[in-house]
């Protein structure tokens, strides 16, 4: 069991499990320490990273622990730039610190909005019917104006319908002419003056016909589709009426299903701002959380060099020389 630890170990912090073996205690317990460390730290970022993957980013639980798995691989990398730092710079420590500041204010950030969940919803009412007040007063007036333009429109083919109505009753049928042409043939006789003999002669004659009937009028037919626009007009007006008394309940029901990550971010900074208990849980967060990302930065930066390290360093310089002597041996054959 313990040289399983010790190998889990190696693999947490990057070390090399055959020379740690070979190495003395001292070398086992630094592996041992670091990754006592990164294991807190991967714990509580694994619940930050299902928690945010889950919440913000809807995530199912598959999404979450994939999200989770994430956070945690990031954290070990970064670890890993102080633990197996040979001969760390003051450029690296100040830029681990940087990270560290930055991560634990990420964290606290996330588990405070968990922890005060209750009361974010509660000052999200607030927030929402700020946001619900903003955008009622545009899209009311935009309905508004809407059905009136559909009042204006149905009044003006309710009169033409009226127009056309009193035409039908004053004229229910109408005339309607027809002409038709035909070729009439005339004949005249006549008496030949030289042989006193009747003589006929014939001539075709265009002749045209006039003919009336009555019929119904043919506005008649057009008081149907008028109807049928009427109607659908004053569907429409019923539709954005509609609209218009249910807009309130709608925009608080849309809004209220677009609040995000920022949104809860500002609700819980006005949060914090008003009230003094809220600020002090999310120092204690803060300054845990900054404390366990320093862990390993002060115990690599207080921590005397090792056999561990000594036999990392022996090694390069043995491959140093080697290389070294390879060049020579090349250089003389040339």
């Amino acid at each position: 069991m313990k040289d399983w630890w010790l190998k889990f170990g190696c693999f947490m912090t990057g070390y090399n499990y055959a020379i740690v073996r070979n190495s003395s205690e001292v070398s086992a317990k630094a592996v041992k320490r670091y990754t006592s460390a990164i294991v807190i730290i991967c714990m509580l970022w694994s619940f930050i990273g299902y928690t945010f993957t889950n919440r913000y980013l809807h995530g199912e639980i598959l999404g979450s622990l994939f999200g989770a798995i994430v956070f945690v691989t990031i954290i070990v990398q970064i670890e890993r730039q102080i633990i197996l730092s040979i001969n760390p710079t003051k450029a690296l420590y100040f830029f681990r610190g940087i990270i560290a500041l930055m991560m634990a204010t990420i964290g606290a950030i996330i588990i405070d909005q968990i922890i005060f969940k209750e009361d974010i919803d509660l000052e999200k009412i607030t927030f929402i019917e700020a946001r619900v007040e903003k955008a009622l007063g545009p899209k009311t007036r935009e309905l508004n104006k809407q059905i009136n333009d559909l009042d204006a429109l149905i009044i003006k083919k309710e009169n033409e319908k009226a127009i056309l109505i009193s035409d039908v009753a004053k004229n229910p049928t109408t005339k309607v002419y027809s002409t038709q042409s035909s070729i009439r043939t005339e004949r005249n006789t006549t008496t030949d003056a030289t042989t006193n003999s009747p003589v006929t002669t014939e001539r075709s004659v265009p002749v045209t016909v006039t003919t009336s009937q009555n019929v119904a009028n043919p506005k008649i037919s057009q008081i149907a589709p008028l109807d049928q626009t009427i109607k659908d007009l004053r569907s429409q007006k019923s539709i954005k009426e509609t609209t218009l008394l249910n807009i309130r309940p709608r925009l608080e029901k849309e809004i209220s299903s677009k609040v995000g990550f920022l949104d809860e971010l500002k609700v819980m900074h006005s949060l914090i701002s008003n009230s003094g208990v809220a600020l002090v849980v999310w120092l204690i967060w803060f300054f845990f959380l900054l404390g366990l990302e320093m862990l390993v930065l002060i115990s690599k930066s207080n921590e005397k060099e090792n056999d561990y390290e000594r036999t990392i360093k022996h090694q390069m310089e043995l491959q140093n020389r080697k290389l070294e002597l390879f060049a020579k041996m090349a250089e003389g054959k040339n």
